[in-house]
């Protein structure tokens, strides 16, 4: 028999029945707002992650691993940050962020939030060459 791993949520009345949720769904939320903070460049994926998005489709849950223990909800967030942001600030605001959405979309309470950071993305440099004059002649003129 399948192991069932969804997440029983809390409901005020209980002859209505209960809500249970995928732990996939958390995923894709804790994904969602982990990657809307400011100076998240990217979440860490594997291959197959990168695989699905070349033929068009975003795994928005990709770079987070959820866990449900006795204690709670424990979240492993995995980042790659912009060159330049602050790490302890972006991280702080990742947990922050990450507790908020679950709770108000779901109404669980997260025990812990770690943020792994992965690795920092340098700035595209804007290359130097002239596309429309890649020799760097003024209109044909010599001097």
């Amino acid at each position: 028999m399948a192991e069932d791993n969804n997440i029983v949520l809390a409901t005020k009345e209980q002859g209505l029945g209960e809500v249970r949720i995928a732990p996939e769904v958390i995923e894709v939320i804790i994904g969602i707002a982990a990657s809307q903070v400011e100076g998240v460049c990217s979440m860490r994926g594997s291959l197959a992650n990168s695989l699905t998005e070349l033929i068009g489709r975003k795994n928005r849950g990709r770079g987070v691993k959820l866990e449900n223990t006795e204690d709670g909800l424990l979240v492993d967030v995995y980042v790659f940050l912009n060159y330049g942001v602050s790490v302890p600030k972006v991280a702080c605001e990742i947990q922050d962020k990450v507790r908020q959405q679950v709770l108000f979309m779901t109404g669980l309470e997260i025990a812990g939030v770690d943020v792994h950071v992965c690795g920092i993305i340098p700035e595209k440099e804007i290359p130097a060459i002239d596309p429309n004059n890649p020799f760097g002649e003024e209109n044909g003129e010599e001097n």
